[in-house]
């Protein structure tokens, strides 16, 4: 039995929900693809076909005349403000990840990890004009899961299993190092300070400001509790490991033998407790990791973890909404999962 645990893990703030990016993007050249592939990876691709899947980037599938395929990732890059602010700082951060990524799946032998592929110069990630980067990958015949999925006793086992092996891999050389506080609790600061003036970004700017107004009261308490966490995590533990960063359902390939994991670019240097909150259900689960690994799991940094992810959730809605936008599949679903978040966050419904 894990210390503080019961048959099962607390579940004071289950978050469901992450923005889907099943819009392609207006301002990118998707004509260009087929000849960035061929100039930089050597791959001489007849069809590229746009993919609606994932969270966060926008998605192609490439085959070439011989039915090989890859799968291309375009990260928006003033998006990805947890890897630097602003397009330059993040390109940085995405490629330390991806190199990361390469150097535990062809280095550290750590075969679960789909890793990007290299270019003909030996970079993971290809700019693509001032706001876009490309990564490629080889592409995997096996369906995800969802992001808000229960796992199976023994699908949850087989990722801690890999979990286990993934922290205690040497690092790299250059892994990044994930921040405890990320910079989105400053922005979620800023964003209650704006709410006496309007928003003007677009059709939810509004909705969204008097929304936050409404629910500060209750979501302080939060911000709280997240603001004492921290404190209590830091300097805790034996010291940081590599973590994948969110290693949910959705970010698992299901082959016929062991899963993949997919989508590194959060990985850095964290306590396991970053990866574990999001896999972990029952105190058997983590009785498994710490068997596996030969590290005890400890009940208030899974708590924390908890708790960031679904700031960070709420603190991301806020800066889109409060950003030029329009009323699209993206920013609906975005508002569901604004309203839904901060529902499960302070307890109170949203009317």
């Amino acid at each position: 039995m894990i210390a503080g645990m019961e048959n099962r893990l607390p579940e004071q703030v289950t978050p469901r929900y992450r923005p889907g990016m099943r819009e392609r993007p207006e301002d990118f050249d998707e004509a260009a693809l087929p000849r960035v592939l061929a100039a930089e990876w050597g791959v001489a691709a007849v069809s590229v076909a746009h993919t609606p899947a994932g969270f966060g980037d926008h998605h192609w599938t490439a085959a070439d005349e011989g039915g090989r395929r890859w799968f291309l990732t375009v990260a928006d890059l003033p998006r990805k403000g947890y890897l630097g602010s602003g397009a330059d700082a993040a390109y940085r951060g995405l490629t330390r990840a991806m190199d990361t990524a390469w150097s535990l799946a062809n280095e550290a032998g750590l075969d679960f990890a789909v890793a990007p592929l290299r270019t003909g110069h030996g970079r993971t990630v290809h700019r693509l004009g001032d706001r876009y980067a490309l990564s490629v990958f080889p592409f995997v015949d096996a369906p995800a899961g969802d992001f808000g999925e229960t796992l199976s006793p023994a699908d949850r086992g087989a990722v801690l299993d890999l979990l286990a092996a993934l922290h205690r891999a040497a690092p790299p050389e250059g892994v990044p190092v994930a921040a405890t506080v990320p910079a989105s609790r400053a922005a979620l600061a800023e964003a209650v300070r704006a709410t006496g003036r309007p928003w003007q970004g677009g059709p939810f700017a509004e909705p969204a400001r008097a929304l936050l107004a409404e629910q500060w009261p209750a979501l302080r308490g939060r911000l709280a509790e997240f603001d004492r966490r921290a404190g209590e995590l830091a300097g805790a533990g034996p010291g940081p490991v590599v973590t994948h960063g969110e290693p949910h359902p959705g970010n698992v390939l299901r082959t016929g033998g062991r899963p993949l994991l997919i989508d590194w670019d959060t990985v850095g240097l964290a306590v396991p407790e970053r990866d574990l909150w999001l896999v972990a259900e029952t105190a058997e689960d983590l009785a498994r990791y710490a068997d596996a690994a030969g590290r005890v799991p400890d009940a208030g940094a899974l708590e924390f973890y908890r708790l960031r992810w679904t700031l960070d959730d709420v603190a991301a809605f806020l800066a889109d909404f409060r950003a030029p936008h329009a009323r699209t599949r993206d920013t609906e679903f975005a508002w569901t999962c604004l309203t839904g978040t901060l529902a499960s966050l302070t307890g109170i419904a949203i009317r």
